[in-house]
């Protein structure tokens, strides 16, 4: 039998937009948000209060006997606050967080709200339907950059863009928390409007429908529309964390719906979202389009009256990619970490960069010295948003692996050709603003990468010595078959590559001195002290060569051999003194 979630990530993905969620009190609870109930309950605390009575152990109870009636939502806030702008406060700080409460991350969306406003934003998800009175789905698709029509009342219904028209449509059955007209108790959630209830019916015909976080205990009205569905022309899936209650077991009997038991709302919507993404990565574009923008780069290099189409096509590239590497695709707050979804997050990134990467490669190993300035522009343009980014710090370095795996893919193709001038602009010449100041894309970047148990978590690199050095050898060797045929020739200019990388680091450090470091990748294991090792094989040039040297005459190590031998000295001690385990 096939695996429900695997059955719901290949309806979602093989139907885009054809599935609506319907989302309860439960998946805004992690965030601190109330149910509509407890805010009820709590408002009948404050009346008690101001009464100078006890309304406990049940305040609904003691409501019902001072005034003759069940509690009511709006008589509750007319009586607590007198004015809407009074009334517009009291509710807020319900539902909107103070600074205490942002700091620790409550009442803002939650990763169940995030992955479902990433699927929203790649298409997979068109409505979504909540009984929550807060904004937290919203907020969360705003963020990945979608305006969602809000239905949140009848009368926006009328003026609402038609749901095949609309990228995202939000139905709050029950309201917004700044309404007055909210539905909370249980003869308010007994009926909605004929207007209301028409567009509900339709989408439960329409559509196919995910569940979660919804208990169908209270909302009778919710639950009619359910019961009397004509059809279930696509299939529902209904989320649990333990035994269904009575009422929800008989409606998802009569939708036919697969049960799926889950953690919580937060690990199932992220498991979703990226076994879509997954599924929508064995269907990325065929390696053609790379190859296509490739062949373009070459036409153009050849010409010196092509360098605009040149600069347009690379910086086109460039800015088309900074977009795909958003936070609202690939946040990096409001999940845990490690948590799951490495391999998937790095397996994305290195589809993305598929055409980018191909220019860098051509580019690189092609290309003139007085090209060298597209290349770094073309890294500064993708790193910039790098800089400036708060989140849980796991997740800030993986967030870097796009820009790091570009430099490598160029680096490795200059290295190849011996394009040293292209190696010095991508490693010593590009800079970018950060918030503590100007500093090199090369020494910012890799500073994150050098606590290797974050790699070590990437399948089959628990016990390497150099995890993510390793991950790169074995990611780039495709994308550079076509400068390095022979896999020999790969491993060579890989290490070249590498050492050339912590020497220019070393370089660049502004210690100076005996402590001068640079990051050692696995060229730092295979071959030390023998003579046809990269140290070895890069000092004979050097001391051969002298001051003629490329990587002299390219600008690298202030141009001066002293420098150099400064510097491999401090590198070479440093693998000298490896203990690798």
């Amino acid at each position: 039998m096939i695996d429900p979630m695997l059955s719901l990530a290949l309806s979602v993905y093989s139907n885009p937009g054809v599935y609506a969620v319907l989302v309860g009190s439960g998946v805004s609870r992690s965030a601190g948000i109330p149910t509509g109930w407890e805010v009820v309950l709590d408002l009948i605390r404050k009346v008690a209060h101001l009464r100078g009575e006890d309304c406990e152990p049940d305040p609904a109870a003691w409501y019902t006997a001072t005034f003759g009636h069940d509690p009511d939502y709006s008589k509750l806030l007319e009586t607590l606050a007198h004015t809407p702008a009074e009334r517009n406060q009291l509710l807020r700080n319900y539902f909107e967080p103070t600074q205490e409460e942002r700091e620790q991350g409550l009442k803002l969306p939650t990763a169940a709200h995030r992955a479902i406003a990433h699927m929203v934003a790649n298409g997979d998800i068109r409505v979504i339907i909540t009984t929550n009175f807060d904004r937290l789905i919203e907020k969360a698709i705003e963020d990945a950059g979608v305006t969602p029509t809000v239905i949140s009342s009848p009368d926006a219904i009328s003026g609402a863009i038609p749901l095949t028209h609309s990228h995202c449509t939000v139905i709050k059955l029950h309201g917004d928390y700044l309404d007055a007209r909210i539905r909370n108790t249980p003869g308010e959630l007994a009926r909605y409007s004929k207007a209301m209830d028409r567009l509900l019916d339709r989408v439960l015909d329409e559509f196919g429908l995910i569940l979660c976080g919804w208990s169908a205990d209270w909302d009778t009205a919710l639950c009619a529309a359910v019961e009397r569905t004509p059809s279930h022309r696509f299939s529902t899936f209904w989320t649990t964390r333990g035994k269904m209650g009575d009422v929800a077991q008989r409606l998802a009997d009569l939708r036919r719906a697969q049960v799926l038991t889950i953690k919580d709302a937060d690990t199932f919507f992220m498991e979703l979202e990226e076994m879509v993404a997954s599924l929508r990565d064995l269907n990325a574009p065929h390696p053609l389009s790379a190859k296509v923008a490739s062949a373009t780069m070459k036409r153009y290099l050849v010409d010196e009256k092509d360098r605009i189409r040149l600069h347009d096509l690379v910086t086109s590239a460039a800015r088309d990619l900074k977009g795909e590497l958003s936070d609202a695709r690939f946040p990096v707050n409001g999940i845990p970490f490690p948590g799951t979804g490495i391999e998937s997050r790095v397996r994305q990134y290195e589809s993305l960069v598929d055409t980018i990467r191909a220019l860098l490669i051509t580019g690189c190993y092609w290309g003139e010295a007085y090209h060298d300035d597209m290349w770094v522009k073309a890294i500064e343009i993708i790193a910039d948003q790098e800089f400036n980014r708060t989140g849980v710090n796991g997740w800030r370095q993986v967030s870097k692996y796009p820009i790091l795996h570009l430099l490598y893919a160029g680096g490795i193709s200059a290295v190849a050709a011996g394009n040293y001038h292209a190696l010095a602009a991508l490693l010593a010449a590009t800079n970018t603003k950060s918030r503590i100041g100007d500093e090199r894309v090369l020494l910012a970047l890799y500073e994150a990468f050098t606590s290797k148990q974050i790699w070590a978590l990437l399948p089959d690199l628990e016990t390497r010595k150099t995890p993510l050095s390793d991950h790169l050898h074995s990611a780039l060797r495709e994308p550079l078959r076509e400068v390095l045929s022979q896999d020999t020739w790969y491993d060579e200019a890989f290490d070249r590559f590498e050492y050339f990388l912590a020497l220019i680091y070393a370089d660049l450090d502004e210690r100076g001195g005996v402590n001068l470091w640079g990051p050692v990748g696995r060229f730092s294991w295979r071959s030390m002290g023998e003579d046809n090792s990269i140290t070895a094989q890069v000092e004979r040039e050097a001391t051969m060569v002298g001051s003629e040297w490329p990587p002299l005459q390219a600008g690298l190590f202030r141009r001066s051999l002293e420098r150099f031998n400064t510097v491999k000295a401090a590198i070479d001690k440093i693998v000298s003194t490896l203990q690798w385990p």
